[in-house]
């Protein structure tokens, strides 16, 4: 489905048609689990959280604006969502030069088709250490390094969700990459 397919889907949604709306839930659903499972690590609420944002755009359907990326849009609003439940559950800061206290993280599971054995435990090990490395950015890092090199947006499309300069988002995702690159080595 192309960005026009979705400006479509959104004028037939805003016409009454229920089912176009669907469509877009589909497209975009796998990703913003993704996007809030590895923001806050908790499968149930990553969905809960999903699922808000999808009744937070029926909602304000209507003001979506066509000259924009849909996609951008959805995920402004999944960004705000975000920053909300930080705000309530009162994250404390964490400083670039602070030394953290090893935390467990849950690996994230991928499905593999045909690896041996020795191949899924050193995959599963390798994930452990991203895992535990991308947990240990700060939220502002690991969202901006989330949404480029995982969810795959541009630097623009980046820029528009988080309302922030082009040059200010590959900055932080280019100290996201070296501190996660840090991180990984202390590993």
């Amino acid at each position: 489905m192309t960005e026009n397919e979705d400006r479509v889907y959104v004028r037939r949604c805003l016409q009454g048609e229920r089912q176009a709306f669907e469509f877009i839930v589909r497209k975009y659903q796998s990703s913003l689990v993704n996007y809030f499972f590895r923001m806050i690590q908790e499968r149930e609420l990553s969905l809960e959280m999903t699922q808000e944002v999808f009744l937070r755009a029926y909602a304000n359907l209507h003001t979506y604006k066509d000259n924009f990326q849909f996609s951008t849009w959805l995920f402004r609003i999944a960004s705000n969502l975000l920053i909300d439940y930080w705000r309530k559950k009162k994250i404390p800061l964490v400083f670039l030069d602070a030394q953290g206290e090893d935390e467990q993280y849950a690996p994230v599971q991928l499905s593999d088709h045909e690896p041996s054995v020795a191949e899924q435990y050193e995959r599963k090990m390798a994930m452990e250490t991203i895992t535990q490395a991308l947990a240990r950015l700060p939220e502002n890092l690991r969202e901006l390094f989330i949404l480029r090199h995982i969810n795959d947006f541009s630097y623009e499309e980046i820029a528009g969700i988080k309302n922030l300069p082009v040059g200010t988002v590959k900055n932080r995702v280019f100290q996201a990459k070296e501190l996660l690159r840090q991180l990984m080595e202390e590993a």
